[in-house]
């Protein structure tokens, strides 16, 4: 067999086989098929496309080239959550927590971030004490004993993926949805997770801009679900502004923590609610979405979550006066700079990705692997879309700790804000909820 048969059979638009596909990521794993064949291959992919039994095969390769978790040491049905990313995408910090209070297991792996903020690895990591590395041992037993756990990925949990996407990511080749739905769902079943549950975002801070863009990549990750035997939910949700108010490490989790005692930001609450619902449905401690979600609002209303917060941080070496007083534990910046509205009127439109950039700059996120992060910077934003603001009020703070970028950083949530005279509709948090494939 050889690549160069298969970059033109995928030139041609014609379907690879099993056997095309099994090899070309097994040997380009094994380091046998140059980078520079492979790049032809996904740019042929980007224009040409890929079937759902081709992405199937695809998926399925690239969870086999790697280790694959086994969970079955771990009570009861695991369900993975995995959004498509951001701006204050705090949820994962309010879903587990809520989710393992419903009695429905979450043994996580993630990443760290490579943009706006850190990745949940990070925020968890800006807590006094938590460490991310634990044995598999120590792992099963912490969320047997708390059902929650969160850890760092294996080294070599989906290893033809890491290669994959780094040269997409300099390939022009990143957005293209048989290779982001296959990534995401690779690492998703190598980690074990019994069912899935994933938000795919889109808009101005999203990678699909448009719903349409975004249900397309949904059902393609449900329709890989599916041939795999793990049961899948999309949620389709807005990233038109950023969600919730904070922006940055400890400010995300400092905002979770609110979140769990019923007075976090009302989209941040309502897609943990949506999300956690689908989860512990999936998860059978709820026959349906509507006794799920019930339950799921009476945790939040007693603060329950905050005790399985606190038992789950503790083990993994963080301190519970943390969640309890985090005003006094988490770190703080030195300086907080705010932004003023530039006029009267009413927010129609906040830049999210804008937002985003800006926070990196200030230190939340990293530009390039070898980055630091700063866990106390970030953006808190304190006018939404609708909002009716006058001139000269604060809309955004920028916490900072030090002026290296911050007047470039200013400037970017200053632009990021469109203010105009007439109020404008609200924008739509949660598009459409995908349960198949089929259109």
């Amino acid at each position: 067999m050889r690549m160069v048969d298969i970059i033109q059979k995928k030139r041609n638009g014609e379907e690879l086989t099993e056997a095309e596909i099994r090899f070309l990521i097994s040997e380009y794993t094994e380091g046998r098929i140059p980078d520079y064949q492979v790049s032809a291959w996904a740019m042929a992919v980007y224009f040409k496309g890929m079937n759902a039994k081709e992405i199937a095969v695809l998926t399925d390769a690239i969870v086999k080239s790697g280790d694959q978790i086994d969970l079955s040491p771990i009570h009861g049905i695991k369900v993975d959550k995995h959004s498509t990313g951001g701006v204050g995408d705090t949820t994962t910090l309010v879903l587990g927590p809520l989710v393992a209070t419903a009695g429905v297991p979450v043994a996580k792996m993630s990443g760290r971030g490579l943009g706006h903020t850190g990745g949940t690895i990070d925020k968890l990591e800006s807590i006094p004490g938590f460490h991310v590395e634990l044995t598999r041992e120590e792992f099963i037993n912490t969320v047997n004993r708390c059902k929650l756990s969160v850890v760092g990925q294996s080294g070599n949990l989906t290893p033809a993926d890491k290669k994959l996407y780094a040269l997409r990511d300099v390939t022009a080749t990143v957005d293209t949805i048989p290779l982001i739905a296959s990534s995401v769902m690779s690492k998703k079943i190598a980690a074990g997770a019994d069912a899935i549950v994933l938000d795919v975002k889109y808009g101005s801070g999203a990678f699909m801009k448009t719903p349409e863009e975004a249900e397309r990549l949904a059902r393609t990750m449900v329709s890989i679900g599916e041939e795999v035997g793990r049961k899948t939910i999309a949620i389709i949700s807005s990233m038109e502004q950023p969600l919730g108010f904070a922006v940055g490490n400890a400010l995300e989790v400092k905002e979770a923590i609110d979140t769990l005692q019923g007075k976090g930001p009302e989209d941040l609450t309502e897609l943990s609610l949506v999300l956690g619902a689908h989860m512990v449905h999936l998860g059978g401690k709820a026959s349906s979405y509507e006794e799920a979600r019930s339950k799921l609002e009476e945790i939040i209303r007693t603060g329950q979550a905050l005790d399985v917060f606190k038992q789950f941080i503790t083990a993994q070496g963080a301190s519970p006066e943390a969640i309890d007083r985090p005003d006094e534990h988490l770190p703080k910046a030195s300086r907080i700079e705010p932004i003023r509205a530039s006029a009267s009127g009413y927010v129609e439109q906040i830049a999210a990705e804008q937002i985003g950039v800006a926070a990196m700059k200030v230190g939340a996120g990293r530009e390039t692997k070898e980055s630091a992060i700063d866990m106390a910077v970030g953006i808190v934003i304190h006018k939404k879309i609708g909002d009716r603001v006058e001139a000269g009020d604060v809309i955004a703070q920028i916490h900072c700790n030090n002026e290296e970028n911050l007047e470039e950083a200013a400037a970017m949530v200053q632009n990021a804000y469109q203010i105009r005279q007439n109020k404008p509709v609200q924008p739509k948090l949660i598009e459409k909820v995908i349960v198949t494939s089929k259109p």
